[in-house]
């Protein structure tokens, strides 16, 4: 059995048309179909069944299709990982963010690593808090950053790279608007938009505001940052929000407020998996963000 009958296969499975893989593969319709034929004669069973024009997979056929994919998805990792010990500043990296990272921390710190390791590329995915911990478990991501950071586990290191406040926004006509701090309890009667159920960030908030005294009356939420700074700015809520997403700007019509008790904080790191060993790239990218990072904190 060869790769090649195995890439064939796949790519007939998945278009259901031999002259379309074929197409697809740069090669000849006659050499799919003899590739597919001796595969076929060495498993000893039909993979395909002819509908019309078409070619559908057999009930095993369905069943070896997904084998062989999983088969050469690990000569491909493989490869990669061969690549990668030969060549560590040319490999690729998938890393697993928050939408409370992608505005500032995200990007200054890839454009950062960018400069230093212009051949290294990325493959970004953006999820919910609890997805980028069950990616990181399941081998789905090696990568993540998270905000807060998750206790460590037997399955999961964790990389605290720096602490934030979290402050309070305020529609700019909003009857604190004008202090230099604030009391969270001040906001007691207040309508809030925060993240839905289910956000790290939404029950951060609502555990500070129980800590103040009161329950939050949410009002509207927003999925991402700028639709919470925009549902401020249109004075439907108030919101709290981590001080690095106003690092470019505080969203007009709005007041970024410092909350002054209790003082509410979040640490900010990366997870990636403790029971495996990260690609030679991803280890570079690991040791370059904890730089990174050390040198900023030395500033601040």
């Amino acid at each position: 059995m060869e790769l090649r009958q195995l890439r064939y296969f796949v790519e007939v499975a998945e278009r259901e048309h031999i002259s379309e893989a074929a197409e697809h593969l740069h090669v000849a319709q006659s050499a799919v179909s003899r590739q597919i034929a001796n595969l076929e004669e060495e498993l000893g069973t039909a993979l395909f069944e002819r509908v019309g024009r078409n070619v559908k997979l057999t009930p095993i056929g369905k069943i070896f299709l997904e084998h062989a994919i999983t088969a050469l998805n690990a000569i491909d990792f493989a490869v990669k990982q061969v690549e990668e010990y030969l060549d560590p500043e040319r490999g690729s990296i998938k890393i697993g963010f928050p939408t409370s990272l992608a505005s500032y921390v995200l990007p200054t710190v890839i454009s950062a690593f960018k400069k230093e390791y212009p051949d290294v590329s990325f493959h970004l995915r953006q999820g919910s808090y609890r997805y980028l911990i069950e990616a990181v478990r399941n081998r789905e991501l090696n990568l993540a950053f998270l905000g807060p950071v998750t206790r460590k586990d037997e399955t999961i290191n964790s990389l605290i790279l720096f602490n934030e406040n979290i402050c309070a926004l305020l529609p700019a006509n909003h009857r604190l608007a004008k202090r230099d701090k604030i009391q969270l309890d001040e906001l007691r009667n207040d309508h809030f938009v925060l993240f839905p159920e289910g956000y790290i960030l939404h029950k951060v908030v609502v555990d500070a505001c129980k800590s103040a005294g009161f329950s939050p009356k949410v009002i509207s939420v927003g999925e991402d940052m700028d639709a919470l700074k925009g549902l401020v700015a249109a004075g439907i809520g108030v919101t709290l929000l981590p001080e690095s997403s106003f690092y470019d700007s505080t969203p007009r019509l709005t007041i970024k407020m410092k909350i002054d008790n209790p003082s509410i904080t979040r640490n900010v790191g990366i997870i990636y998996p403790a029971n495996r060993e990260l690609a030679p790239s991803e280890q570079v990218f690991l040791k370059f963000v904890q730089s990174f990072f050390s040198r900023l904190n030395q500033f601040q």
